[in-house]
């Protein structure tokens, strides 16, 4: 019997969908549309987007249907703002750690003499990049901070995802996750803090580069209508 997806793993797929912009920002979508894309029933997909309203991921109304959010650029740099703060309180948690086995496998992936990712930027690297930094909110040992930066990921990967316009941006990328990981290991808190400050600072810059027709002509969004 061929596999049905639940309410869960709908509401897995959408929310993926909404964060990357295969489902448009602003978008008008339906329960029944949706239920005849995953070949379900109304009622799991009606539970996952409930769930979906109530992360502020999309907004159902009443005889119209269910409307994907639109992206606020400033919203999108405040969440830069925050990134700074938490990541920042990441490297503090770290500095507390007896063990650096795990920190040593970071700088030893990012390190600019290795090139693990390539040099290009592809979607792999993007990825990694992404990655580097929740692995280091687990590296500290503190799940709460895993959950919030990988919801400001969430938040930010359209504009993130842009940013990077040559090789110097990819080569600086290994440099500066590299030289975070080296100052922690040298147990340069202060210096890990400024670096990760300045990253992440650069990367807000080249976000607020970044305009709404950049992100959505970069999209091939599924459509419902």
């Amino acid at each position: 019997m061929e596999h049905k997806p639940n309410a869960q793993e709908i509401y897995e797929t959408l929310r993926s969908m909404i964060v990357s912009f295969d489902l448009a920002p602003g978008s008008r979508v339906t329960e029944t549309q949706l239920a005849d894309y995953f070949q379900v029933s109304r009622t799991p997909v009606r539970a996952a987007l409930q769930r979906l309203e109530n992360e502020d991921l999309l907004t159902i109304k009443a005889k119209q249907g269910c409307f994907i959010r639109n992206i606020d650029m400033l919203s999108i740099s405040h969440y830069y703002d925050v990134r700074v703060s938490l990541e920042n309180l990441v490297l503090s948690e770290i500095s507390k750690l007896k063990d650096w086995g795990e920190l040593q496998e970071l700088a030893d992936l990012w390190d600019p003499k290795k090139l693990h990712f390539g040099i290009t930027a592809t979607e792999a690297l993007k990825e990694a990049e992404e990655a580097f930094h929740v692995r280091l909110a687990r590296i500290s040992r503190n799940p709460v901070l895993v959950n919030y930066i990988t919801d400001i990921n969430d938040h930010i990967r359209a504009v993130r995802r842009l940013g990077w316009p040559n090789k110097k941006s990819v080569t600086d990328t290994y440099e500066e996750h590299f030289c975070i990981c080296d100052m922690l290991l040298q147990r340069d808190f202060e210096g890990a803090k400024a670096e990760m400050t300045n990253h992440i600072r650069k990367s807000q810059d080249q976000a607020n580069r970044i305009t709404l027709h950049q992100i959505y002509s970069n999209r091939t969004a599924l459509k419902f209508d």
